[in-house]
């Protein structure tokens, strides 16, 4: 037996799960190496594994919050995913998604591709409509992501946002947005249930943004695209675009809505397949940080 040894397949600060002796109120963390629909740079099928790889170099104490992470979380591991099958994976998201919330574990996503929130969210609308009618969700993203299709495709990278809002959420804010097709963006200013600011909005008056976020009194669900972030920080991303936020900005902006009643938490697109590469770190980092704030 190697009782030295890491489990490289768990993140770093999480627990196996063991259906007989688990506690619930926690939180259910799994991969989604799923990547069919990319249109651009694929590998984010490889995140997960980058993303849990990553997670081994930040130790316990979190300075920046000055408080060690005790956050009860299990790693289930990875959902099985059919890549050359959009319907049948999101299928077996929602099923996973639905057994982390009957065990009372509140589901952490790491990906693959942005369509994998369809699954998860999608999961939530099918365990509690009711619940869902009342999250807002916060997107962190470099893109709309509201399109009504991509290549002809309704499921996709490109229209993860617009599925998600026709099942009618309490509402819809998207942060660090700086790319965007004209009719999409016609559409999403047409929405009253839709807000969003850009990364320059954020660069030039966070406060603002900040301000806006500890106003929300709604229950949570956070997906955080990793191009979010500028490509300096990012490379490793889908669709990478220029002008991002930077980490900096990004945690405090994690800082304030981690706090709140989430119900969910996905962090996407991270296409990494090298170690250490800053993709994957700063995609760590977000779980890492949120876990701090809830524990």
């Amino acid at each position: 037996m190697f009782f030295y040894a890491d489990n490289m397949m768990n993140f770093a600060f999480a627990q196996q799960l063991d259906d007989d002796d688990y506690i619930p109120g926690g939180y259910g963390l799994f991969g989604v190496p799923f990547d069919s629909t990319t249109s651009y740079m694929a590998g984010s099928r490889y995140g997960p594994k980058a993303i849990r790889e990553a997670s081994y170099n930040f130790e316990s104490y979190n300075m920046r919050f000055n408080k060690d992470v005790s956050a009860v979380c299990y790693d289930i591991g990875d959902v099985q995913v059919n890549n050359g099958n959009y319907m049948a994976t999101n299928m077996m998201i929602k099923d996973t998604v639905k057994s982390l919330l009957e065990m009372d574990l509140k589901p952490i996503a790491m990906g693959g591709e942005h369509t994998i929130t369809n699954g998860v969210l999608g999961g939530i609308y099918e365990y509690d409509e009711d619940l869902y009618h009342d999250i807002s969700i916060i997107h962190f993203d470099a893109h709309f992501d509201m399109r009504d299709e991509y290549m002809g495709e309704k499921y996709s990278h490109a229209a993860v946002l617009r599925r998600l809002h026709e099942l009618k959420p309490k509402d819809i804010t998207q942060l660090g947005i700086r790319s965007a097709q004209h009719d999409e963006f016609e559409y999403v200013k047409s929405q009253s249930n839709i807000n969003y600011f850009t990364s320059y909005d954020i660069k030039y008056n966070i406060q603002n943004v900040l301000n806006y976020l500890e106003d929300l009194e709604n229950p949570l669900y956070i997906s955080v695209d990793i191009d979010v972030l500028d490509p300096a920080y990012a490379p490793s991303v889908g669709t990478p675009a220029s002008c991002g936020i930077t980490p900096f900005e990004l945690e405090d902006m994690m800082a304030v809505i981690s706090k709140k009643d989430v119900i969910g938490l996905d962090v996407v697109e991270v296409s990494s397949n090298t170690i250490g590469d800053p993709t994957s770190v700063n995609a760590a980092k977000v779980i890492y940080d949120f876990l701090t704030h809830k524990s």
